[in-house]
């Protein structure tokens, strides 16, 4: 096929390495828009970044729907290349990114419309949900680049050709490192400024997508971005990329009540320190994602080819690199979760609260790069459920656990331990899921 990297031949460590820290640098790019924006809007005043964490578990819900097609895309682009199948990896293709630009449309429209009463949920000052409905109305406007740039990247990743999403977002974010400082201070538009930066720059990444697959690369021998919709191949989209989307969305959904119980105990400091701590701990979650998503194509081309000696080596590889790395990002919050967080905030009361907050996350980051990382794995093979389940499940389990805490005297700290608790149980728990089922799946393959 033109234009594919085959991942069933050559030396394992060495692909999934070189398919996989394109991937990383590519989610760590995605999270410096977040983390930019977050910054220079610091330097505005704490209820500045309130405004910009309630927008951030709406834009967290966005990219968990753009998922959808994403994980369509790696997963069945992927298997049609193990299968050598020129005509379905083309239509699933095309398939994917028709869905993600449907969908993108719908959501970007009910989230313009109903700002203010959705934002109003978070019970922060009037003020802050005002200042916070016209940053979500600019940013919902380029929704639609955002769902079919998740998709183009998905697409390149199943091909084995991770490097090109890298660059181009890359060149997005550069553009917004340098349109931040000039909307939001040279031209005093504030938290608005920052909206229009993002805009703009997700819209040049959209456009750089598509000037590459059309006039350069000539991908999987061409193929039409919008094509009428079939029902063999937009189920086999959704049965693939709907569960992952679903808990992605339904995690930030339960995330809404957290930041509520975070603002009832602490003002919009509560919810500025969980929404920026989650922020900050997204360096890890981006890096198991990254990972995560290599581990997933690579492990579709070859379980769709019948090669399981390379699929089990590629998760073993995985979970080694998870673990060493899970491990230095636990102690970095742990010791110095205070210092991280006032790089971001400089404010003492903020970064104070977020310290601790880091702190007790600290100690779960091993197991939440364990779950992200084992869900690749789960995805290669085509089984998306089991993690949806185990993820939904304790993700709203936090909720009354928080709950409980807080009324057992913890305060704030109770939500906190919540939250580290259920990830430590969601990575134990989706691995001995695996390990179950393992023999199985593989055995389906091997006798095919």
């Amino acid at each position: 096929m033109q234009g594919v990297r085959n991942l069933t031949e050559g030396p394992i460590n060495r692909q999934l390495i070189r398919l996989a820290i394109p991937i990383m640098s590519t989610s760590f790019v995605q999270m410096a828009y977040s983390l930019t924006d977050m910054a220079w809007v610091g330097r505005l005043g704490s209820e500045s970044v309130a405004v910009i964490g309630a927008v951030g578990i709406l834009t967290w819900m966005t990219t968990s729907l753009s998922l959808l097609n994403k994980v369509g895309a790696e997963v069945s682009v992927a298997q049609s290349i193990g299968m050598r199948n020129t005509t379905d990896a083309r239509a699933f293709a095309s398939h994917n990114i028709t869905l993600s630009l449907l969908i993108s449309i719908a959501w970007g429209l009910l989230l313009f419309v109903f700002a203010y009463p959705i934002l109003n949920l978070f019970r922060l000052d009037s003020g802050i949900v005002s200042q916070a409905s016209v940053y979500l109305r600019i940013i919902a406007i380029g929704f639609p680049f955002v769902f079919t740039a998740a998709t183009f990247t998905g697409i390149y990743n199943a091909s084995g050709r991770s490097n090109i999403p890298f660059y181009i977002s890359a060149t997005g974010l550069v553009l917004n490192i340098l349109l931040d400082p000039l909307f939001i201070f040279v031209f005093k538009w504030g938290t608005n400024g920052a909206a229009c930066a993002t805009l703009i720059s997700q819209a040049l990444v959209c456009g750089m997508f598509i000037y590459k697959l059309r006039y350069k690369d000539n991908l999987l021998d061409s193929f039409p971005f919008l094509t009428r919709l079939k029902a063999i191949y937009s189920k086999r989209i959704f049965k693939l990329g709907l569960p992952v989307a679903l808990f992605n969305t339904l995690y930030s959904v339960a995330s809404l009540f957290l930041c509520q119980i975070a603002s009832t105990q602490k003002g919009h400091i509560g919810l500025l320190a969980y929404t920026t701590g989650g922020q900050i701990e997204a360096i890890a979650w981006n890096t198991s994602q990254g990972l995560s998503s290599a581990l997933s194509a690579f492990v579709a081309q070859n379980y769709a080819a019948g090669k399981i000696d390379r699929v089990q080596s590629s998760w073993r590889t995985a979970l080694w690199f998870a673990g060493i790395f899970g491990f230095i990002f636990s102690l970095a919050l742990i010791f110095y979760g205070e210092e991280l967080f006032a790089i971001f905030v400089p404010i003492k009361e903020a970064f104070i609260v977020g310290g601790e907050y880091l702190k007790v996350d600290g100690y779960s980051q091993m197991f939440m790069m364990l779950e992200i990382t084992m869900q690749g794995m789960f995805y290669g093979i085509g089984r998306t459920m089991p993690p949806a389940f185990i993820s939904i499940l304790f993700n709203y389990l936090r909720i009354p656990l928080a709950l409980l805490f807080i009324h057992l005297g913890m305060g704030i700290a109770g939500l906190w331990w919540a939250v580290s608790l259920t990830t430590i149980a969601k990575g134990i728990i989706v691995l001995v899921w695996f390990l179950c089922i393992r023999k199985k799946a593989f055995s389906l393959v091997e006798n095919k």
